[in-house]
């Protein structure tokens, strides 16, 4: 398991965060909403945290959607921590529904670290693996994609990104022609800061059919990465953002990515949930 200083935290200071994180689980069950949009969470939130405690954290949210990221189950694993891992998930209520994002350039960029990649989200039982690859491995990913019957949503990174996928349209270019399961995952954050309009990129990956995920956060200024806020509090069009999926009939998910204070990232998140959760009321009424 990476990050073992804090199996420490079990026994120290994480213990505190997870008794704070025990109180407010009774008020953050999510009320009846429409569930035409599911909210999950990307692991990635709870990179300080041990597998046990991320599966802790998705409960007191009342979260049974998980994408995986690699801290909390490294992708050389074996096949029987992977399969212990999935039984956690599964055990606790909780569907792996994606894994990443994983890296596939450089030294990953080769068939048969592509090939271990996607045998991992096999084992796992995730239909969705959320990437980073080279422009020049596509065709080795849309051989996997065909191969396991796993989507490969290639997640846009924003400005910093310019040479490989910064917008979701440079995602939409590459794979233009490739099998359909050759899609994306589109950050919204990442999205606003390239000036790009975000509402309009889901409509046309929708369109495509090959929007296959999404990670949900807020930003205070939509030219600063470092100015994320719990969903709600920010400038992002959220309630826009899910108009359009529901009008476009999306069957992903939409993972938060909370990326902010890391060390107890529960409150921030129970607030962007609670936000997200009354935006999806507001759908159904």
């Amino acid at each position: 398991m990476q990050f073992r200083t804090t199996r420490r935290g079990l026994f120290g200071g994480s213990a505190a965060v997870l008794a704070s994180w025990k109180l407010g689980s009774a008020a953050t069950t999510p009320a009846a909403h429409s569930e035409a949009l599911k909210l999950g969470v990307a692991s990635y939130s709870f990179r300080k945290f041990s597998r046990a405690e991320m599966i802790k954290g998705l409960q007191t949210l009342g979260i049974k959607y998980v994408n995986v990221k690699d801290v909390h189950l490294p992708m050389a694993a074996s096949k029987a921590e992977i399969a212990q891992a999935k039984k956690e998930f599964d055990d606790a209520g909780i569907q792996v529904v994606g894994i990443g994002n994983v890296s596939l350039r450089g030294k990953t960029a080769g068939e048969d670290s592509i090939h271990s990649a996607f045998e991992y989200a096999k084992a796992l039982g995730s239909p969705v693996m959320v990437m980073a690859p080279a422009h020049d491995n596509l065709d080795k990913i849309e051989k996997a994609v065909k191969e396991y019957d796993i989507k490969a949503a290639i997640h846009n990174h924003g400005p910093e990104d310019k040479d490989w996928f910064p917008t979701p349209e440079s995602v939409m270019k590459a794979v233009k022609g490739m099998d359909q399961r050759m899609g994306l995952c589109i950050d919204i954050g990442h999205t606003v800061r390239t000036g790009a309009d975000v509402v309009e990129a889901v409509r046309e990956a929708l369109k495509a059919g090959r929007l296959h995920d999404m990670h949900t956060k807020d930003l205070k200024d939509l030219s600063n990465k470092d100015s994320q806020v719990s969903v709600g509090d920010g400038v992002i069009p959220i309630v826009a953002i899910f108009k359009e999926l529901e009008k476009g009939h999306y069957k992903g998910y939409l993972n938060h990515e909370y990326e902010v204070q890391a060390d107890n990232p529960i409150p921030g998140m129970q607030k962007s949930f609670s936000y997200m959760r009354g935006v999806l009321d507001g759908l159904k009424g």
